[in-house]
């Protein structure tokens, strides 16, 4: 029983250590890592002092929208005044917004596969550099449902591509690399019973197809360009949701194959702002969508404070 025991805490002592890594052996051998995007620099910023004690990422498209996250988690955990501002920790680029409030970092990512990739590289490199433990990262944003009501919210299982393929492709040094776009199980579980915790919302599990354009890309009849009819786009969007998806974006794809690649327990949650079976254009009134927009935030709002024991 006490060689049990003393596994048991040893298993216990491993998780704790679970620190960030990179897949990449160059940077260890760096005298000073500059990232550019965020106008910070292991040489110029104590990496550890500032992020060290970082548990939860949560990143998303829009600077304003990962600015309201920060001050509702900050009231939602009690770390936070009233009305009180929190610095851009990034302020010295116009690329991306970053902010903090306890063990919980707020990031901006931009729009689309090459924005959001370029901010991760960045992302997981401070976190190894401040060396976190134990780090779930979450992008929590919008997308266009299918066969969803509007205003539903979408807990990614998989995310595939517009083959609807669960790879992410690349060209790197002119050759095609596919890395696997695989998210962590359990914590699509432990969202889902946080959904059905707060029932405020309609949640569902499913597929997440992520595209290179919000136009011809998706399968839309209103852009610059169109060479399909209305009956093309249908039969690929029930084609879509025959193979489990639910929503599309422009990010999931990506953002699953870099956190998996280096190892961090990573989920995709948004909502749906319209179902693209009944139409493509988004025209929900303004007060409507900003609400829609407080879901995933309220959803992973609750998840972090249950983590920390205090919902």
């Amino acid at each position: 029983m006490a060689a049990a025991g003393a596994r048991t805490k040893e298993l216990e002592n491993n998780h704790s250590d679970c620190f960030v890594q990179l897949s990449n052996p160059n940077v260890a051998t760096m005298k000073e890592d500059v990232l550019y995007h965020f106008n910070l620099s292991t040489g110029t910023h104590d990496f550890p002092a500032l992020f060290g004690d970082v548990k939860f990422v949560c990143v998303g498209g829009s600077p304003s929208r990962m600015n309201t996250f920060i001050r509702y988690v900050a009231s939602e955990l009690g770390l936070g005044r009233p009305g009180e501002e929190y610095p851009n920790i990034c302020a010295g680029t116009d690329r991306y917004a970053m902010y903090k409030v306890g063990p919980v970092l707020s990031v901006s990512h931009g729009m689309g596969i090459p924005s959001i990739a370029i901010m991760l590289h960045e992302l997981i490199k401070l976190l190894y550099h401040a060396r976190c433990s134990n780090v779930t990262i979450i992008r929590i944003g919008t997308s266009g449902g299918i066969g969803l009501e509007p205003g539903s919210v979408v807990i990614t299982q998989q995310a595939v591509d517009a083959c609807f393929k669960p790879e992410f492709e690349q060209i790197v040094l002119g050759k095609r690399v596919v890395r696997s776009t695989d998210l962590d199980e359990r914590l699509v579980q432990e969202l889902a019973k946080c959904a059905a915790d707060l029932s405020e919302f309609t949640t569902v599990v499913g597929n997440t197809m992520c595209t290179l354009d919000f136009y011809e890309g998706q399968g839309r009849l209103d852009g610059a360009l169109c060479s399909y009819t209305e009956k093309d786009k249908q039969a690929y969007l029930h084609a879509a949701h025959a193979a489990g998806i639910r929503n599309i974006e422009m990010e999931s794809s990506v953002f699953a194959a870099i956190c998996s690649a280096c190892g961090l327990r990573a989920a995709v949650v948004c909502v749906t702002l319209l179902d693209r079976l009944q139409g493509d254009q988004i025209n929900s009134p303004h007060d409507v969508l900003v609400e829609y927009q407080q879901r995933p935030q309220r959803l992973v709002g609750y998840f972090i404070k249950k983590s920390l024991g205090k919902a």
